[in-house]
C-alpha cells in the first residue's frame, strides 16, 4: 500500500520563449501514467481548501496552473505538506493517499489529470472510513 513517500514531484519540460512558455504533458513520459480524465478547480476564495479523499485506484498528477496552494498528503500514519506554486511542476498522488488541497492564494487554479474516469466508488470520502481501508491492506 502506498504511502506519503510514494508521492512524487516531478519538474515538467518548460520550453521557453519570449513570447511566453509552454510546457507538454505526454501520457506514461512526464507523467507516470495515460491520461483519461483532466478537471481544474478554480474561483476558490483564498485560504480555502478542496479535495479530502482518497482514491481507491485512480493515480492523480495536481498542477498548480495559476497562483498556489499546498497538498496535505496522509497515508493513515504520517503526515506530507506539499507547496505547489509553479506551472511546470507537479505533484504525483497515486491510489491510497487521503489527499487535501489547502491554502489556496486568491485566483489559484489546479490542475488535475487522472488516470481513470469519475467512478463514484473508486472515492474514500470519509477519514474513519479510509483508515479502515488502509488498515485492510
Amino acid at each position: 500500500m502506498n504511502t506519503v513517500y510514494d508521492c512524487s514531484i516531478y519538474v515538467l519540460p518548460k520550453i521557453k520563449n519570449r513570447a511566453g512558455n509552454i510546457t507538454p504533458v505526454h501520457n506514461n513520459v512526464e507523467i507516470p501514467f495515460s491520461v483519461k480524465r483532466v478537471f481544474y478547480l478554480y474561483d476558490i476564495p483564498g485560504g480555502e481548501s478542496r479535495g479530502a479523499h482518497a482514491h481507491k485506484e485512480c493515480h492523480q498528477f495536481l498542477v498548480a496552473s495559476s497562483g498556489s496552494f499546498e497538498v496535505l498528503l496522509d497515508d493513515g500514519k504520517t503526515q506530507r505538506l506539499v507547496q505547489l506554486n509553479r506551472p511546470y511542476i507537479g505533484l504525483h498522488i497515486p491510489p491510497g493517499i487521503w489527499a487535501s488541497e489547502v491554502n489556496f492564494s486568491s485566483g489559484s487554479i489546479c490542475l488535475v489529470l487522472a488516470s481513470h474516469t469519475y467512478d463514484e466508488k473508486d472515492y474514500i470520502r470519509n477519514y474513519q472510513e479510509y483508515l479502515n481501508y488502509k488498515n485492510e491492506y
